[in-house]
């Protein structure tokens, strides 16, 4: 169908470049945006009963697709809804784009309830914020946008869409091409050699992956190659984008999360970062260092917008003549309990995971065991919570789904996190995905409760027990799920666990396994 409005035009656009789906919570500033959609159903709508599932499952959709999502917010308050989600995403160099509704631009000056500073809101986690300004323009500002959120190594972009923009008369043009994006920078031959010296012969050395080019299997497979050469550790980001694990890749170590792990775990090497960031403490201690690693123990092998695989790749032509280091002997078998703890847990995925699945991951409660060791795992793909911001997990399951169809999605979620955004078992059940939700169920903010520990702070006092404990009341999480119509399971042992699994592999949608724990 032809554009007949700046609605019609702007989703136009948006399909002639690619986008296939949005998340959507509009209100009425969009109505205009919604009667569009149908007019373009090459665009896919889903509806997130709040902003924060919306903006995470475009987050989820675009680290597993490599692709443009959108969002349809409503207002600066709903696009407040969704910022936490958007930090994580602008993070983890998620390519979004985000339309937000705003009053006709003649009614404005009349401040009504809804009128906020919407481009202050979204400048902190937006390359570009852009406020759609006339229906003559609009197509080449859309296609602006939809180049600078695909450009390597990924961004968020904002449009501020006026109801008397998306009401003009527009008349169906051919969309402007879009400009060649900024794809991953490839290294020269020179350039890596020249950074190569910085990298001893005679001491102990760690390559570091992380960021958008350096997680995927091409660049794993490079690292793997370049570390049995030289006798090297690789190592993975404590929270990756999106990375892929298990089967017969070379086996990535995580780093380790609290700074004096992480100093014990780097020890004395030199640390080559692939992508990844300058190791930094999640939050600042006394007496502990910000930055982990010291400036003359850095060697910048690849920038996170340059193509690690081929880096890797570079650098192994320059080590060919060297006689390769011993490989590490297998895993031994580990020992199994009907005990139901998270150690049983990943034993028990690690026997289960089908090739091809996608771990959604929040929590340290799993999380840590975990990737610990989904080396030994079919092989899978993770995403973990880049950026922090509590309320990530179950969205990004959402989006994972939806931008791969067909395979298994295992959400591994602690039952603290998941209550911010909760409502995405709504849309798991009303899309049909086939996701299984893991719900560490401990009752309590097992994180926290880590860090007091760590002061030597008394967990019994009553301030920190009211702050800390969730098990007054405990959350029946099955009644929850059956309630946003999701089949669930409680599971108390392993071999409860065990068969609740099987049953989720097999099951035609969503299934929660609360997972209770000590």
């Amino acid at each position: 169908m032809a554009a007949t409005n700046g609605a019609h035009l702007l989703l136009e656009t948006a399909r002639d470049l690619g986008v296939e789906i949005c998340f959507a919570n509009p209100g009425t500033t969009e109505l205009t945006l919604v009667d569009a959609l149908d007019s373009v159903p090459e665009i896919r709508p889903v509806l997130g009963l709040f902003e924060g599932v919306c903006t995470g499952a475009a987050d989820g959709y675009s680290r597993v697709s490599g692709k443009t999502a959108l969002t349809l917010l409503h207002l600066g308050p709903g696009f407040a809804n969704g910022i936490a989600n958007l930090h994580n995403a602008r993070r983890a160099r998620s390519s979004i784009i985000n339309l937000i509704g705003d009053h006709a631009t003649w009614h404005l000056p009349y401040d009504a309830p809804l009128t906020s500073d919407i481009e202050s809101l979204a400048r902190p986690v937006s390359q570009a914020v852009i406020r759609l300004a006339d229906a003559a323009t609009l197509s080449a500002d859309v296609t602006h946008a939809v180049a600078l959120a695909m450009s390597a190594p990924g961004s968020i972009v904002t449009l501020i869409a006026p109801t008397d923009i998306m009401d003009a008369p527009a008349a169906a043009n051919r969309s402007p091409a879009l400009a060649a994006r900024e794809q991953y920078r490839i290294p020269s031959p020179d350039e890596i050699a020249d950074r190569a010296k910085a990298i001893p012969a005679d001491a102990d050395v760690i390559f570091l992956l992380g960021g958008s080019g350096a997680l995927h299997e091409g660049a794993i497979r490079a690292a793997g190659r370049v570390a049995d050469k030289i006798g090297a550790r690789l190592l993975m980001e404590s929270y990756p984008r999106i990375v892929d694990l298990g089967g017969d890749l070379p086996r990535l170590e995580r780093l380790a999360y609290f700074p004096q792990d992480v100093i014990a775990q780097l020890g004395d090497a030199t640390i080559v970062l692939v992508g990844a960031k300058t190791p930094v403490s999640y939050f600042g201690y006394e007496g502990q260092p910000s930055q982990l690693v010291s400036d003359e123990k850095l060697v910048i092998l690849a920038e996170d917008n340059e193509c690690g695989a081929t880096a890797l790749e570079l650098l192994y032509e320059r080590l060919k003549e060297r006689s390769s280091s011993p490989s590490s002997p297998p895993p031994s078998a580990r020992i199994r309990s009907n005990d139901l703890t998270p150690d049983e847990i990943v034993e028990e995925l690690i026997v289960q995971l089908p090739e091809g699945a996608i771990i959604s991951l929040e929590g340290s409660t799993l999380g840590g065991p975990f990737l610990r060791e989904s080396y030994r795992a079919a092989r899978h793909r993770v995403m973990t919570n880049t950026g922090g911001a509590i309320g990530q997990g179950l969205p990004c399951a959402v989006g994972a789904s939806l931008g791969a169809p067909g395979a298994r999605i295992v959400s591994l979620q602690s039952d603290g996190s998941a209550q911010y955004t909760l409502q995405s078992l709504w849309t798991m059940a009303r899309e049909n995905l086939p996701i299984i939700i893991v719900m560490a169920a401990n009752h309590r903010y097992g994180i926290l409760q880590t860090e007091l520990k760590r002061a030597d702070a008394d967990l019994s006092l009553p301030a920190i027990e009211t702050l800390t404990c969730l098990d007054n009341p405990k959350t029946d999480w099955t009644a929850l799920a059956q309630g946003y119509g999701v089949a669930a399971i409680r599971a108390t042992n392993s071999q409860e666990f065990a068969a609740a699994l099987k049953r989720g592999f097999s099951h035609d949608g969503p299934l929660l396994i609360q997972a209770e724990l000590p």
